[in-house]
């Protein structure tokens, strides 16, 4: 046998293993992959889940079965769907493959089984997405991946399976096993992530030393009201450092800084002012 003929078979192996977890998800005109995460527990792509409409799984041996929503988190491209249907659970790895280690990506395409080899092109620390979410390792993937394919395991040379593939922006990404454990977990507790929340409706301004975030309403009810900041107040300032944008205030306001007391300093008509918030948690829609 050559060595080719070895490393064909390895990749046909590893893909068989892996195939029974996989399974098409359907939602309003909407294809994607998702993978047995626990029993009776699916994760797949937030992205390519449509926003309403029933789900439906399909499963290894070609039927169909129901699904509900359980939990999504667009910051991670995370989403949790419940079934009655049996399948196998995948194992997750936490390992980072390195730069430049053969990748496999099992996932379906028009309900049937599908794999593509790729190599990891990116492997570095952690990041955070533009919608504001905290992603544990940044793994890009050189293979080519349809829409259909979004939410399928990408596997190690191993087998292991270390990530979801998704399809980012010009670029194939890996939700790493860390940030899928962390999201997952409270999807299934909960339903959805908690998120910070001020309770302030901003609009940016520029200033003659920096940018400012004007406050345009107030939540009555909302932490920045209980601190006594009002409509008309611009925000320079979150403990000591300078506002770089109504963006990046936001995404500070991940998960870990519910409960946290921060220093908001504003300016009020023209004259100094600061205040003691603590982030409260973000209502649900």
């Amino acid at each position: 046998m050559t060595d080719l003929t070895a490393l064909s078979s390895a990749l046909a192996d590893v893909v068989a293993r892996t195939a029974p977890s996989v399974v098409s998800v359907h939602s309003h005109r909407a294809r994607a992959t998702g993978f047995a995460w626990k029993d009776g527990l699916i994760i797949t792509a937030d992205e390519a889940l449509a926003d309403e409409g029933a789900v439906e799984i399909g499963l290894p041996d070609g039927s169909r079965a129901a699904a509900t929503i359980a939990g999504r988190d667009h910051t991670t491209d995370i989403a949790l769907l419940r079934t009655e249907a049996s399948l196998t659970p995948v194992k997750l790895s936490a390992t980072v493959p390195p730069l430049g280690a053969l990748s496999a990506v099992v996932a379906t395409n028009r309900d049937a089984p599908s794999a593509a080899l790729g190599m990891v092109s990116a492997s570095g620390k952690s990041w955070r997405s533009l919608r504001g979410g905290d992603i544990d390792a940044r793994i890009e993937l050189d293979v080519r991946l349809r829409g259909s394919q979004q939410g399928g395991l990408a596997l190690d040379a191993s087998g292991d399976a270390f990530g979801m593939a998704v399809l980012g922006p010009r670029r194939v990404l890996v939700i790493p096993t860390a940030t899928i454990e962390r999201i997952a977990s409270q999807l299934e507790a909960r339903g959805r992530i908690a998120r910070g929340y001020l309770g302030l409706g901003l609009q940016p301004v520029r200033l003659d030393d920096g940018i400012g975030a004007m406050v345009m309403n107030v939540d009555e009810a909302g932490p920045s009201a209980a601190a006594g900041i009002r409509q008309g107040d611009v925000i320079v300032a979150v403990n000591d450092q300078k506002l770089s944008g109504v963006r990046a205030l936001s995404q500070a306001l991940g998960p870990s800084s519910v409960g946290a007391v921060i220093d908001i300093a504003v300016r009020r008509g023209g004259e100094p002012a600061s205040f003691k918030v603590t982030v409260g948690e973000r209502p649900e829609a």
